[in-house]
């Protein structure tokens, strides 16, 4: 096995694989390495739809070897220790590789650890989360008899800031269809004060929790989960901000007015000095999120533990020749596919460039995200926003059959985009190094 590579890639996520693609159709000389220990490779966003059983989660994965482009050495391996300053790395098993360029995309970790009990909570089976597991998600919604239904969501950055809602609303769509809904409350508690970043996104959102009695609570800080009491603990603070793009928004003021009060209607409480206890009898959740260890540990992390990059280059604070980007970057944007869509095309021609001639190109990240919102079976919302909260439609998606003038509000053309569109393009163009 060749050790020293022109391009070594850490990961094959989603950022790991277009990298690898978009770099070999461009030059399909180049000597290109990826580390990936496992054998399949899922799409992930569809896991909110196998959560509702809309969706069938084996046709969210695929063998890794099948995407893996052509020429790319598959170094089935985990990395371990970096050496940015002899341009070499160590992978667990003890190989060492070096490289002219490295490219740091291996995710982020699952760690229920940083909430007490939570753990043990998640192994119990007590609580279900479509982030690791969304055929429980479907049969804890299945099993639902009525109570309390709580739906919450971390104080760290997470894969798809709003997910955590996304299986809420199609939860409020079965629980009604069932007749569950009319002998249960539905409680979304949050750290931040505004249930989404974008004002007009928040606007259309509000709309809809209103519509479907949703009882949302503001500024709670999820502390602890007792799993045999079923009681979440929160701690009330008004200065939290949520992960991803849950976050307050500038000029919110309907949001931010909203005192937290706590007429829970038939929702069990209880109080202690500091924390505020919600029973619950069954409980969706975003488990707290960070980068892996190696990454946290290691020369390359910020102080926040993510990979230190510049925000329009992606290019390492320290190390010219390193990259980063997705989930395990400190990219200030949401943790979402679509912001990788447009952040590998950004990546790929400063590499390109910097073997060319010794310089970044012209090409700059703007923080572009989207997190589509489904609000229902058969509706979504589609949030396209960028480093400055500004909701900006991509052009090119805009010519997308399934578009719509308006993105902001409710359409069933936008469901089918998230069911059917969005995969297809990504198994189809992205995965295949496709910019689009």
């Amino acid at each position: 096995m060749r050790t020293h590579y022109q391009v070594l890639i850490i990961g094959g996520g989603t950022a790991g694989i277009m990298v690898a693609s978009q770099l070999k159709r461009k030059n399909a000389s180049l000597e290109i390495g990826l580390i990936e220990p496992s054998d399949k490779h899922y799409y992930q966003p569809a896991w909110t739809l196998v959560g509702a059983n809309t969706y069938k989660f084996k046709d969210t994965v695929r063998p890794m070897a099948s995407l893996i482009p052509k020429g790319v050495d598959w170094i089935k391996e985990y990395a371990d220790v970096f050496k940015p300053e002899q341009n070499s790395l160590i992978t667990k098993n003890g190989t060492e590789l070096t490289y002219d360029y490295l490219v740091v995309v291996p995710g982020l970790k699952i760690a229920p650890e940083l909430v007490e009990g939570l753990t043990e909570a998640m192994e119990k089976g007590v609580v279900c989360s479509n982030y690791t597991d969304p055929n429980h998600t479907w049969e804890t919604l299945k099993n639902f008899n009525g109570g309390t239904a709580l739906f919450t969501q971390p104080t760290t950055p997470i894969k798809c800031g709003g997910a955590p809602q996304k299986i809420m609303y199609l939860a409020d769509d079965y629980f009604r269809k069932t007749g569950v809904r009319k002998k249960s409350d539905i409680v979304f508690a949050l750290p931040s004060g505004s249930i989404f970043g974008v004002k007009i996104i928040a606007d259309t959102l509000m709309n809809v929790v209103d519509r479907k009695d949703i009882n949302v609570r503001f500024f709670h800080k999820l502390v602890k989960v007792d799993a045999d009491k079923k009681i979440a603990w929160y701690e009330i603070d008004k200065d939290l901000t949520a992960g991803g793009c849950v976050t307050i928004a500038d000029g919110d003021v309907a949001s931010l007015d909203r005192d937290i009060q706590y007429n829970y209607k038939d929702v069990k409480v209880t109080r202690e000095v500091d924390r505020f206890g919600i029973h619950f009898d069954m409980m969706h959740l975003a488990p707290p999120q960070c980068a892996p260890d190696f990454i946290r540990n290691s020369p390359l992390a910020a102080e926040t533990g993510w990979v230190s990059v510049d925000p329009k280059t992606t290019q390492h604070t320290k190390y010219p020749n390193i990259f980063s980007l997705g989930d395990v970057s400190n990219l200030p944007t949401s943790k979402t596919g679509a912001a990788i869509r447009k952040q590998v095309p950004v990546t790929v021609a400063n590499i390109l460039k910097l073997i060319e001639v010794e310089g970044l190109s012209s090409k700059e990240y703007n923080g572009y995200t989207s997190c589509p919102l489904v609000t229902g079976y058969g509706k979504m919302v589609l949030a396209e926003f960028d480093y400055d909260k500004n909701f900006e439609p991509d052009p090119k998606l805009k010519k997308f059959p399934m578009m719509l003038n308006d993105s902001s509000k409710e359409h069933w053309r936008l469901w089918m985009l998230k069911k059917y569109g969005l995969p297809y393009l990504y198994w189809n163009k992205m995965m295949k190094g496709i910019e689009v």
